[in-house]
């Protein structure tokens, strides 16, 4: 069994018939939604609300009954992945192109639950990974020159030769930063740039870390 099964496994076990679920993006949550639905094969009651297309498909292929926040606005459990994930249980996400409605379901979550190999750990944000940022294609260039404001350079992600496309319609600047040091505050003015959609700093948001390494399963939760 490899790392991130080993995780998924792990938080699939808080997963309880009646739930409202959080069904992440990426590969990690992708085996935790496959897992879900063996729950459900089985007989439980679970509702899953997706945070990207992607998610959504998954999730209905393998039998979850999906639903929408406007009629369960309240998430008992999200279990998702990241990219950073910092001493404080602060996350950098978004590499994988979903950050905005991975937010919005977080923010609605009573538990948000990160499933990761110990390679996504470090020790500030953005160590290892750029940011990603959310922008609208409108005079997007100029979006990108103010993010330079902040110290980073910012590049335009691309797939296949062709701008990448969020399932918002939106492009991606994925903005290298040297370091983080106030994620907070961070995340709140990046988001006062006209043109920025939202951005992958997730702070204070995560209840939860699973960590799976060669050594077996570590468990980190938010002190407080």
């Amino acid at each position: 069994m490899d790392l991130k099964e080993l995780a998924a496994r792990e938080a699939v076990k808080g997963v309880k018939s009646g739930m409202v679920v959080g069904l992440g993006s990426g590969s990690t949550a992708s085996i935790a939604i496959r897992l879900i639905g063996d729950r459900v094969r089985e007989g439980a009651d679970i509702i899953g609300i997706p945070t990207s297309r992607e998610s959504e498909a998954l999730g209905r292929s393998v039998g979850i009954m999906i639903g929408e926040l406007k009629d369960h606005p309240e998430v008992d459990l999200t279990i998702d992945g990241a990219d950073e994930v910092d001493p404080n249980l602060d996350l950098v996400k978004g590499l994988g192109g979903a950050l905005v409605w991975e937010k919005i379901v977080a923010a609605a979550t009573a538990e948000e639950v990160i499933v990761v190999d110990d390679s996504k750990l470090v020790q500030y944000l953005c160590q290892k990974a750029p940011l990603p940022v959310e922008i609208i294609r409108f005079s997007y260039e100029a979006t990108v020159r103010r993010l330079e404001q902040f110290g980073c350079v910012p590049k335009m992600r691309v797939k296949e030769d062709a701008m990448f496309v969020t399932d918002n319609g939106n492009y991606i600047a994925d903005c290298r930063f040297p370091k983080i040091d106030d994620a907070r505050r961070m995340e709140a003015e990046i988001n006062l740039v006209p043109g920025v959609v939202d951005n992958g700093l997730f702070v204070g948001l995560t209840s939860k870390v699973i960590v799976a390494s060669k050594d077996g399963i570590r468990v980190l939760e938010r002190k407080g």
